[in-house]
């Protein structure tokens, strides 16, 4: 097994690993504000392994991308994103938490979150069943 098939098949572990944590930091009751601080954090880290794999999926194709916003755009041409509207809407949310935060923000971007998992755990189906042949 070759060097790059080896990353990408670690990078879609350990992006599976982080949707999970997200998923259960989003089942807490996120009344408590360090709740919500870790949960805008897992999302943060989450998105940033998205990107990061889809961009070594698309390498795998040989299709070259360089940032979070061209390998989106890039997975959603090769079909591996069904809503590129959500996954644009969700680096938004992903870099205006990283840049500035208040409490009226941060509430927002976890209720965007929540309904942003259905579209992140359909895209993980999809990138694994590409990587591992199986959609686990």
């Amino acid at each position: 097994m070759e060097n790059q098939e080896r990353k990408l098949i670690q990078s879609t572990k350990n992006l599976k690993r982080a949707l999970e944590r997200l998923e259960e930091a989003l089942q807490e009751d996120l009344n408590n504000s360090l709740l919500v601080d870790g949960t805008i954090h897992r999302f943060e880290f989450t998105i940033k392994l998205y990107w990061k794999t889809l961009k070594r999926v698309l390498l795998s194709e040989g299709i070259e991308a360089n940032t979070p916003k061209e390998t989106l755009k890039e997975a959603f041409q090769a079909g591996w994103l069904e809503n590129e509207e959500a996954w644009l809407q969700m680096l938004k949310d992903r870099n205006l938490t990283s840049h500035t935060y208040d409490e009226e923000t941060a509430l927002l971007i976890v209720h965007n979150i929540k309904g942003y998992l259905p579209e992140m755990k359909a895209t993980f189906s999809k990138i694994n069943s590409k990587v591992n042949g199986s959609d686990e």
